[in-house]
């Protein structure tokens, strides 16, 4: 159990963080979130004394964090960032492995969990464990940034912002196997977003915080019905509950980050591109960057061949959306389509986004559907 109690932070006249005053449970997946600024970082990392409070105190399990040896704390605390920060010289055991060996596990025990680790997120050890980092995609290294966080066996695990940086269906996956690891080991994670969709997704309890204070503590559900504040509502926006779906456009709900390729571009070079980027897909366009159509991975395998154009094997008569299409109707489509999203346009043409079923359903489904009874 984590405890905040009256804990402030002051970078000179700046209050950063405001009595807070927070209970996390054995367990819980407790996502921070608010906008910028608003303190969220400061209090994760205050737990593994990255940063020093100036008043209060933090207790876990009933011992104030202040009485520990800060090294030793942080070696018992799994912490994860959006920088990933693998070690370039070290294989992807080495680098999994780099806290136990600190612990001074044995050779065989550390060796035992890297590839226990790996297995468990489908990264079989004899194919990964030799490699380096760079031999891997963004995905892959953000898979080895959380596991080197779960090696020692920590009951604890802080993540800032792991997946921002990520492409949105990479991010969806990761999203999935963490949840599914937590749910696994029991660990307790402190995790923070500015993504409200993502903190829908993961969180048991969602913690909004603004200018160093909470607002509220609530599960997911709860604070999408009853934001307990006009900051926590406006922050929400779409994402709140509405008596009707009919309002949403698909500019509301679609990810913006998406992979595109020009026409022009080679078959091996967007199998590449596909493969950093964990896709079975490119999305291509023409020289004035308009939408032309999808090229898929098995298409390329079946038909294409190396120094070809993506055109050649790009599938041009696809239904997409435009921004301001209802939400509702392009959801309809995903539905009855066999691709895994629906690329939705700008009024030039120009590819605006995609719209995922995941980022549909895991966030907004009761929106979209609207009350029915």
């Amino acid at each position: 159990m984590i405890v905040y109690k009256d804990v402030k932070k002051k970078y000179n006249d700046v209050t950063v963080v405001d009595d807070l005053n927070l209970t996390i449970n054995d367990g819980e997946f407790v996502v921070l979130i608010g906008p910028s600024g608003c303190g969220k970082t400061t209090s994760l990392k205050m737990v593994n004394r990255l940063i020093e409070m100036n008043g209060g105190a933090i207790f876990i399990d009933d011992q104030n964090i202040n009485d520990m040896d800060a090294v030793e704390l942080r070696r018992k605390i799994g912490y994860v960032i959006q920088q990933i920060g693998l070690f370039p010289n070290m294989t992807i055991e080495e680098n999994i492995t780099v806290v136990p060996k600190l612990l001074k596990w044995s050779k065989e025990k550390r060796h035992k969990r890297a590839v226990e680790l790996l297995n468990m997120v489908g990264m079989p050890y004899e194919e990964n464990g030799h490699k380096y980092p760079n031999e891997l995609s963004g995905g892959q290294q953000q898979r080895i940034g959380v596991l080197r966080a779960l090696a020692a066996e920590p009951p604890i695990i802080l993540m800032d912002e792991p997946f921002g940086a990520l492409d949105p269906i990479t991010r969806d996956n990761l999203q999935d196997e963490l949840k599914t690891l937590q749910k696994k080991l029991k660990k307790t994670i402190v995790f923070v977003t500015h993504d409200m969709d993502e903190a829908v997704k993961m969180a048991d309890k969602i913690v909004f915080m603004y200018d160093g204070k909470i607002l509220q503590v609530a599960s997911p559900e709860e604070m999408l019905k009853n934001p307990a504040d006009p900051v926590i509502k406006n922050f929400l926006g779409k994402l709140s509950y509405t008596t009707s779906g009919e309002d949403l456009t698909c500019e509301d709900v679609m990810r913006k980050k998406v992979l595109t390729v020009p026409h022009t571009k080679k078959t091996l070079e967007s199998i590449n591109l596909m493969k950093h980027s964990q896709l079975n897909s490119v999305i291509v366009v023409d020289d004035d960057d308009k939408f032309m159509g999808v090229a898929g991975i098995k298409e390329i395998m079946k038909v294409g061949k190396p120094g070809e154009s993506i055109e050649k094997v790009t599938e041009k008569n696809l239904k997409t959306v435009l921004i301001n299409t209802n939400a509702k109707e392009a959801f309809d489509y995903l539905m009855e389509s066999d691709k895994d999203f629906v690329v939705v346009l700008n009024r030039d043409k120009t590819v605006a986004g995609i719209i995922t079923e995941s980022s549909m359903t895991n966030a907004l489904a009761s929106v979209v559907w609207g009350d029915e009874e």
